[in-house]
């Protein structure tokens, strides 16, 4: 993987900042699916937590 980090006397621009927040996004959804894979009932506990977070959510 090529190193994207910014040296200090360069600003990152905003293409940039988008691109590697895209890559970590995609790396964070990447662990979960491999973590609900491993424990299915860690994950469906998960689930129905967030499902009930959402039920008494009052907007």
């Amino acid at each position: 993987m090529p190193d994207t980090q910014p040296s200090d006397d360069t600003p990152e621009t905003a293409a940039q900042r988008r691109a590697r927040r895209a890559q970590f996004l995609r790396d964070l959804m990447e662990a979960r699916a491999l973590r609900d894979r491993v424990q299915p009932r860690r994950a469906r506990a998960a689930r129905m937590r967030q499902q009930m977070r959402m039920r008494t959510f009052r907007w």
